[in-house]
């Protein structure tokens, strides 16, 4: 009776969505840490606490991103672009961008890890890249500029730009444009990009998405930049140290001294931007006060829940990840780190919080074209292949632009071939995979793989992140051609590039045999 009541309550599908999210990645971790790579049981029993944060987080997290951050971010995209002065829209796209950015938990943990190094300075450095790059966004988006042309030229330049940079500096470059687009940035800025596309175009399909792809690139020439005015051992190798619970009575005091922190982070990283949200509504005439109350409700889920996802991920799941990347590369299994990291991979996006509003707005701008079962499975897959070629390097130490040139090779070909709207939300997808859960997690699963085989961990662990964004950019386009096929199958002419109410075919009961037959 009390499981009925709580499932009917606004909370309770989200606390259920988040279990079938995080309950695969914890059973496959739980099965290894009992079996193959035993461990102290104070650090199990953290993991375990952590996987109930986590879960608890996540559904908080989610239900407030759709009442306070969507709405948000739509309210001001449409707005700014009301306004009909390019000024404006400049002005508020670019500090926008910049303080979303220094807000955003992952780009504060990546900084921590790089030596020599001011953690402001690279931060700035990331937030003012992004602040620049946004601003292309939305004029792509006012002006109807095509993405694919967008991209090429962009990715082009930061490809020319890395034959300058020392490599130490190129796997970092590339990883914080994945960091940037966490659970902080991509609700507000897709949303942004709807309301700027719900008032500049008739079909706010495929200009709805590329805003958090266009930004994804800044940050990336932004290292690239700060790697040549910095010597080349500026990025020295990380040591991780695993902080944990000396004994069973000590391990609720140590995830009580871990709220602070991250409540004083999140604080951070949400406060500015409803700061600036009630300055702008105030100046350009406002909501209802009913409409804002709901959205100041919403703000508050989003707070608690990032803080007990963040303390859970960082004080449950970090030091587990690292220490079981450890002990499977030391033993005789090492090679066995990559199906399991593929398997961990598989699981593991569906609990990046910001997959969960992509997924949403997906099936909202789309009217159901594009499933949210059919994105997350291409998701899945293509999380999976990065994480097993991340291990490869790991053990290997194949340098990473072997793989992100010719990745991003076939991404922009790709574009040429499918609608664009999957193009759109490829590029997206990219950064919204790498979230908190990979940055945390894999990562330091990787770095203590790295460690055990003596690898450098800044070239050979480090560009994980990267791998993770750049993977889903070929699978989401692959679904694109299965709806390309189902839809020229059904109607028999050529599939439009954006997808309009009227435009919807079934790919969601069809889908995972396309995929495999593809």
């Amino acid at each position: 009776m009390s499981l009925n009541i709580f499932k009917n309550t606004i909370l309770g599908p989200k606390i259920s969505e988040s279990l079938s999210s995080v309950l695969p990645v914890t059973g496959i971790v739980l099965l290894l840490l009992v079996t193959v790579v035993p461990v102290p049981a104070e650090m199990l029993l953290a993991f375990i606490l952590g996987a109930i944060l986590l879960i608890v987080g996540m559904g908080l997290f989610t239900l407030g991103a759709e009442t306070a951050m969507t709405p948000m971010g739509q309210y001001v995209g449409s707005k700014i672009t009301k306004t009909k002065k390019l000024w404006i829209i400049i002005l508020i796209s670019f500090f926008v961008g910049t303080m979303i950015t220094i807000s955003e938990p992952d780009l504060q943990v990546l900084a921590q890890q790089v030596s020599s190094i001011p953690s402001t300075v690279l931060i700035w450095a990331v937030a003012l890249g992004v602040g620049l790059l946004l601003v292309v966004a939305m004029l792509r988006t006012i002006f109807k500029i095509s993405l694919k042309y967008l991209l090429i030229g962009l990715y082009a330049a930061v490809f020319i730009l890395a034959i300058f940079v020392p490599e130490n500096f190129i796997p970092m470059a590339f990883d914080s444009g994945g960091v940037t687009t966490g659970p902080m940035t991509v609700p507000f800025i897709m949303a942004l990009g709807v309301g700027v596309a719900s008032i500049r175009s008739n079909s706010e399909g495929s200009d709805s998405f590329g805003l958090v792809a266009l930004c994804s690139v800044g940050p990336i020439a932004a290292v690239m930049l700060l790697g040549i005015f910095y010597n080349a051992d500026a990025v020295a190798q990380t040591e991780y140290s695993v902080d944990i619970a000396n004994s069973s009575r000590d391990i609720l005091m140590f995830f009580i001294k871990q709220f602070p922190h991250y409540a004083k982070e999140v604080a951070v990283a949400v406060g500015p931007i409803v700061v600036f949200f009630l300055i702008f509504r105030a100046i350009s005439g406002g909501l209802g006060s009913r409409g804002l109350g709901r959205i100041l409700v919403g703000v508050v889920y989003t707070y608690v829940g990032l803080v007990l996802f963040l303390t859970g991920v960082n004080a449950g799941f970090m030091p587990v990840g690292n220490y079981l990347g450890f002990e499977l590369a030391s033993s005789p299994l090492k090679w066995a780190i990559i199906p399991l990291g593929m398997v961990m991979g598989y699981f593991i996006v569906a609990a990046e919080p910001a997959v969960h509003v992509l997924k949403k707005q997906v099936e909202d701008v789309t009217s159901g074209a594009v499933p949210g079962k059919a994105l997350s499975l291409t998701l899945s897959i293509g999380v999976a292949i990065s994480i097993g070629i991340a291990m490869l390097r790991v053990l290997t130490g194949i340098p990473i632009m072997w793989i992100v040139i010719p990745g991003y090779a076939i991404s922009i070909a790709l574009s040429f071939v499918v609608p664009d709207i999957f193009t759109s939300i490829a590029f997206d997808s990219g950064g919204v995979a790498s979230g908190p859960m990979t940055a945390t997690f894999l990562l330091p699963f990787a770095v203590g793989a790295c460690t055990a085989v003596g690898g450098n961990v800044v070239t050979d662990a480090f560009g994980l992140v990267a791998l993770v964004a750049m993977t889903p950019l070929i699978a989401i386009q692959v679904l694109g051609l299965v709806y390309k096929r189902k839809y020229n199958k059904l109607n028999g002419e050529p599939a439009p590039e954006t997808a309009e109410e009227n435009e919807i075919i079934d790919l969601e009961n069809d889908v995972d045999e396309d995929i495999i037959d593809l």
